[in-house]
């Protein structure tokens, strides 16, 4: 699997791994925001000037990964909430393994990011061996590095004199520059080598990437139609039953539920949801045996393959119809939670994957690995840009206007991004929920490239309209609005 060693390091990785480290150890340690996609562009460009020593540049599909990958790092620079952030930062290495390695395959997508861990050491003693070689010559980047160096050096120095002797240049320094007390030095070196190895680590997949796509997964052993077929045949029957039954009690509305299972709308609802969920996973795990062990004989083989996994997909998707329509009613009887919304964008993935399969059938798999890695992404980026936290906050307020009822201790548990719409709640309703997530944020912001948008806007809220119920208040009104 493994390609020719690299050559040597060419002068724009150079300099970009430099670009990156520095930017690491400057505005890491403060929180993450903007600051994320703005170490990463140089690390990706870092990348990008290896690949040639490779033997060709990025074709389409890793640029579009890469740039994927930055953009899901406006996630954490939008929104306050952690769990999205974290998703978005998870999905963006990732796609940043996938454009190292233009993997295609299931077996090569899977096991891409791997390859950031193998070149972690290789990269480090690669881009050390690089830095020597220049360092000693007249030309190249080694009197470059020495310059920027020696301008970095010169600029602290007159910077700091300048900042002594006038105050506001002493301002306007601080709002541009992060201050870096003597006692964070340690953690901020620590930063700087991260940075100046993680961009090495990228730099060195990019010019001498693992063949992930060469380790081949055997076909399974051909069924014959019977054998295949029948299991099959019987299950998509089953599927039609329930659907039947679903498409009856769901859709017929509430006095159809009642009178058909004796249950109210959201006892029924949460009667099923995880089974329905259970049920779309394991369809994709017995289409993927089914594919396995296939009948290969020829075209009517062939035929019978998509007209029974064809058939299995579609009736699938009335069951993910059917769950997130469950889900739906259950929140409306007892709110929008992180988990109730989450599920709900799996389930919701997962159809995508079984149109996908759908489509793959009639045009070929070719594409189907990098198409469901991009879906994932995709789903990813726009959690994160729908804001999960804003949208429970807006839905259980609307709630609250038509029922009366509002859990206040899971509304204290959000993040800043749910103030905005927190803020549209009467008092003391609105106090209590906001107080805090107000005092979590603290009295001082972050510095501009560790603050979301989400956070600011909070914060602006807060100090036009402060919170003013106080503790006796809140509990009182906790004991009588709260409501599971």
């Amino acid at each position: 699997m493994r390609t020719d060693p690299p050559g040597p390091v060419r002068t724009g990785t150079l300099f970009s791994v430099f670009a990156t480290a520095v930017l690491s150890m400057l505005l890491l340690g403060d929180g993450l925001a903007i600051n994320l996609l703005l170490i990463a562009v140089p690390a990706a460009l870092a990348a990008y000037f290896a690949s040639p020593t490779a033997g060709s540049r990025p074709d389409a599909w890793s640029l579009t990964w890469a740039v994927g990958g930055l953009g899901l790092l406006i996630v954490p620079a939008l929104r306050d909430a952690g769990w999205p952030s974290f998703l978005a930062i998870v999905s963006a290495v990732a796609l940043g393994s996938l454009a190292l390695h233009g993997c295609r395959t299931w077996l090569g997508i899977v096991l891409s990011p791997i390859g950031l861990f193998d070149a972690v050491w290789k990269g480090t003693v690669w881009g050390w061996r690089g830095m020597r070689e220049r360092g000693g010559s007249a030309r190249g980047a080694g009197p470059a590095m020495r310059a920027v160096a020696m301008t970095a050096a010169l600029l602290l120095v007159f910077g700091a004199l300048f900042a002594g002797a006038d105050a506001a240049f002493a301002d306007l320094l601080s709002d541009l520059i992060p201050e870096i007390s003597l006692a964070w030095v340690p953690l901020h070196l620590l930063f700087l080598v991260v940075g100046a190895v993680g961009a090495l680590a990228a730099a060195h997949v990019a010019a001498s990437p693992l063949r992930w796509d060469r380790l081949v997964v055997k076909p399974g052993r051909a069924r014959g139609r019977m054998e295949w077929a029948l299991p099959l045949i019987v299950l998509n029957a089953l599927f039609g039953a329930f659907n039947a039954v679903q498409l009856a009690v769901l859709f017929g509305g509430y006095d159809t539920v009642r009178d058909r299972t004796g249950l109210s709308y959201s006892a029924y609802a949460r009667q099923g949801f995880w089974q329905l969920l259970l049920a779309t996973l394991l369809t994709l795990l017995v289409i993927v045996f089914a594919l396995r062990w296939a009948p290969r004989g020829g075209a009517r083989d062939r035929s019978l393959v998509r007209a029974v996994l064809g058939t299995l997909c579609a009736l699938t998707l009335v069951v993910v119809a059917s769950a997130v329509r469950r889900m739906d009613m259950y929140v409306e009887a007892y709110g929008l939670t992180r988990l109730r919304i989450s599920v709900v964008a799996v389930e919701l993935w997962l159809g995508v994957i079984i149109l996908l399969i759908m489509a793959a059938g009639i045009w070929g798999a070719r594409w189907l690995p990098r198409a469901v890695a991009a879906s994932a992404a995709a789903g990813v980026l726009a959690f994160g840009l729908l804001s999960p936290d804003a949208m429970i906050a807006e839905r259980n307020v609307h709630r609250y206007e038509d029922t009366g009822k509002f859990d206040l201790d899971y509304a204290r548990q959000l993040s800043a991004d749910a103030i905005p719409a927190l803020d549209k709640l009467p008092e003391p309703q609105r106090s209590c929920a906001i107080k805090s997530i107000a005092d979590g944020l603290g009295p001082k912001g972050g510095p501009w490239y560790a603050m979301s948008l989400g956070e600011s806007r909070a914060r602006r809220i807060i100090e036009e309209r402060p919170p003013s119920a106080h503790w006796g208040l809140c509990a009182e009104e906790r004991a009588d609005v709260s409501y599971r």
